[in-house]
């Protein structure tokens, strides 16, 4: 009799993505005979955007935006995240993707996993900042409400690290080890069928969650503007990456004794503090608006005035030496 170990269980690989268009066909409903099929991972990454999309509507309309103002910019920060964020992984996972006989196109292939963060922090940022130019956003304004909703992103991401069964770390006997199903190239030879691991998605997935709250916290006692939320940001994330870097068993580039990403985090975390006081030096004041000085947006509902405008014959309104001064006799001409 097989003993199944205890733990966290992975999800069926058949799960990692299914066929929508024979989906709809098993229930009737695909009058078009399509087959499109769908991966886990990209739709825990879809579901992410979503969420730091409603995220970031919300922080930036409090802040006296155009609603949804979140979506020009998205239109330029995503596409340049998700390049960054695969190049920056391949760069750092070379042998995956350079040896002899292999597939170069694979380095395309996004839905079979690998997007680098930090990678996508540097094409999501230069999309960010070209998008807000073009809406006439102040970049530090958006980096600033995109900081809490990037953690939950980043925290909804990993769960297609879970179904893609990557990612994990060493072996533990802790209760919430994570079972793994083998073959899986990332798992070291000799260890027994029933070895546990460390779920590093869960963790970075509770380490962000928590980030997102405490970061909106801080901005509620402290208002904290400027670009120096997400400093904040990249202290938080990287802190919690060093770490995890330390126990995760993918192959990774390993530089003066530390990973790649570990490298990078240690850059995140000087970075973060380097805004954080630079800004708070530079603007030891509020923002007067997340608007660029000439590109403030105007709610058209509250265009509404206490002003008396008066017209002449022609419509046109009168100046103040114009209109007729304030009496009990009836006006000769109508309020507009």
């Amino acid at each position: 009799m097989t003993t199944i170990p205890a733990g966290i269980p992975s999800p069926p690989r058949e799960w990692r993505s299914f066929n929508l268009g024979a989906w709809l066909r098993d229930l009737g409903l695909d009058w078009f005979g399509f087959n499109l099929v769908v991966n886990a991972y990209a739709l825990a990454i879809l579901l992410g955007i979503i969420f730091a999309i409603f995220i970031v509507n919300h922080r930036l309309t409090t802040r006296g935006a155009e609603k949804w103002v979140v979506i020009d910019v998205a239109l330029y920060a995503v596409p340049l995240g998700i390049l960054g964020g695969r190049l920056f992984h391949v760069a750092t996972h070379p042998s995956d993707y350079f040896f002899p006989g292999a597939n170069i196109w694979r380095i395309f292939y996004v839905w079979e996993g690998g997007l680098a963060i930090f990678g996508a922090l540097m094409g999501g940022a230069i999309g960010a900042w070209i998008g807000a130019r073009i809406v006439g956003l102040r970049f530090w304004s958006f980096a600033d409400a995109l900081a809490p909703g990037l953690l939950v992103a980043q925290g909804v991401g990993r769960l297609g690290n879970y179904f893609n069964q990557e990612l994990f770390g060493a072996p533990t006997d802790l209760p919430w080890g994570l079972q793994i199903d083998t073959p899986n190239p990332a798992i070291p030879a000799g260890l027994p069928p029933e070895t546990l691991f460390h779920p590093t998605f869960l963790y970075e997935l509770l380490w962000n969650f928590f980030g997102a709250l405490v970061l909106i916290a801080l901005l509620r006692k402290f208002n904290l503007q400027w670009g120096r939320l997400f400093g904040l940001y990249l202290v938080w994330y990287g802190v919690g990456r060093f770490f995890l870097e330390t126990i995760r068993l993918d192959v990774a580039e390993v530089i003066f004794g530390l990973r790649a990403n570990q490298w990078t985090a240690l850059v995140a975390i000087a970075l973060g503090l380097a805004i954080f006081f630079v800004q708070a030096r530079r603007h030891p004041g509020d923002e007067p608006s997340v608007y660029r000085p000439g590109r403030e947006w105007e709610d058209p509902t509250a265009l509404q005035s206490e002003d008396r405008y008066w017209l002449d014959e022609n419509d046109q309104p009168l100046t103040d030496t114009e209109a007729p001064a304030t009496s009990d006799e009836p006006a000769a001409r109508t309020p507009n």
